[in-house]
């Protein structure tokens, strides 16, 4: 049934062009599910034979690719199309502009790309106005001083290179993305009692993703089927109810297991085909031999349910500790995410190293990781609090004690310091400021339950990959 248009919308529908003249490529206004319309790009055209019209798979401007989508002619508003050249300039069509209230509307999905957090300069800061200052031995900054915060999509020159964009375009200059990596192919994947809808392209074998609306996983080795009658036979024979691998920690009903991507080919495989819908810049299918995955699951009485995951490469020349992290949709805001970076430094803190996430991060996995850097950084130093001070009342610190005693990268423990805004110049030295305000928020999140790890109940043994074969 096609949705009445209202009169606003006709007359913004007058039709300065036709649905013909439309092409992959063209940029025009788009109603969201949401109701408002924002410039959207349409990267595909197809026909639907039972509702007898074009479909358009359109990515919304500045937002997330998530949220592209398939609509219909009645979606579209014609008045205003952008024909856009590859590799030239972008013709308009019309004089008539997109307003900037329907181009710049906020959205809690919506990820700008040039907003940019904005650090003013830091106030003098009075003793009487802090609960507590530490005081940073400045011979520690010479590595880091010169380091600025990272933007969101900051990365370094050799992997910007390689990154996908994440903006989805069809018509930048010099895009040379498979068109077809970036619509989405399968519309759900049913894993156990979990139905999902994926939100990015995953490389599934072609004849399986034509022909099927949802694809069948076992949800113990994940191995995908193209209907329930084949997943079920499966199920009757798999021999597994948990993730093949060694199980590394186990604490009530979460346990870790770690799985070697050489030995466990096939199982990281298809964990690789089940994130990358979840997951749009990583680019990591079948060449699983480099790298490790850690997956957490939840147990009952049937067996090892799968929350999320992350990898890490066994030899890393940059030392990081995370390549890849993931939680599913449906254990999302549960605490999980924090936990798989907690475990993650705390295999870390007993390689006795630092590490770092692999950049760049998703949009979700940075939001994770500043609460956790944010969170650990000010429960750290609210411990310094009981120690010594000296004659005017300060205890002296480093960020190389942050660093070994959190497993934080340097280059994160700043970040985060000046992202909080603790990180102040004060009478010829660094100190950082613990507001009151700041304890309190603290001590108020520390009152939720938080899923945490409990180092004692880890029994892992790092391994030198340098000597052994890969």
């Amino acid at each position: 049934m096609i949705p009445s248009t209202s009169s606003a919308d006709k007359e913004h529908n007058s039709p300065s062009f036709e649905l013909e003249h439309l092409r992959e490529g063209c940029r025009l206004p788009v109603r969201m599910s949401t109701g408002e319309y924002r410039e959207a790009e349409i990267l595909s055209i197809k026909y639907d034979r039972e509702a007898g019209e074009n479909k358009y798979y359109v990515h919304y401007v500045d937002c997330n690719r998530r949220l592209d989508e398939w609509v219909g002619p009645t979606h579209l508003r014609l008045s205003q199309v952008t024909f856009a050249f590859r590799g030239g300039k972008n013709h308009r069509a019309n004089a008539s502009v997109i307003s900037e209230a329907s181009s710049r509307a906020s959205s809690p999905d919506v990820l700008p790309q040039k907003k940019r957090r904005r650090i003013g300069r830091a106030p003098v800061v009075q003793p009487s106005d802090c609960l507590e200052a530490l005081k940073i031995d400045e011979s520690s900054l010479d590595s880091v001083s010169n380091m600025a915060p990272p933007s969101p999509g900051a990365m370094s020159t050799a992997s910007a290179s390689a990154a996908p964009s994440l903006r989805g375009s069809m018509t930048a200059h010099g895009h040379s993305e498979d068109a077809l990596t970036r619509i989405r192919n399968i519309e759900e994947i049913q894993l156990g009692r979990w139905c999902m809808q994926p939100w990015y392209f995953s490389p599934y074998p072609q004849e399986l993703v034509t022909t099927q609306q949802c694809i069948y996983l076992c949800e113990f080795c994940l191995r995908y089927h193209k209907s329930p009658a084949t997943l079920k036979r499966h199920v009757e024979k798999c021999r597994y109810n948990h993730p093949p691998g060694n199980e590394i920690y186990r604490k009530g009903i979460h346990s870790f297991f770690e799985i070697d991507g050489r030995k466990n080919k096939a199982y990281s495989q298809n964990l690789c085909l089940l994130a990358k819908l979840f997951l749009d810049h990583k680019t990591l299918y079948y060449d699983t031999d480099p790298f490790l995955f850690y997956v957490l699951t939840e147990q009952d009485e049937i067996g090892f349910h799968i929350v999320g995951y992350f990898s890490k490469e066994k030899e890393s020349a940059e030392e990081y500790n995370v390549a890849c992290i993931l939680v599913l949709p449906p254990y999302q805001k549960k605490g999980y995410g924090r936990l798989l970076i907690e475990f993650s430094y705390e295999l870390s803190k007993i390689e006795k190293k630092t590490g770092s996430p692999e950049k760049p991060l998703s949009d979700l996995g940075l939001l994770s990781y500043r609460s956790y850097w944010s969170q650990t950084i000010v429960e750290k130093l609210l411990d310094y609090r009981q120690e010594d001070r000296d004659a005017n009342g300060l205890v002296t610190i480093t960020i190389n004690d942050l660093a070994e005693e959190t497993s934080i990268r340097k280059e994160d423990i700043m970040s985060t310091l000046q992202q909080l805004n603790l990180y102040k110049y004060f009478k010829g030295q660094y100190v950082l400021v613990l507001s009151e305000e700041l304890v309190k928020s603290h001590q108020q999140r520390l009152k939720k339950p938080i899923l945490r790890i409990d180092p004692q109940a880890i029994k892992w043994t790092p391994k030198d990959w340098s000597r052994k074969r890969i």
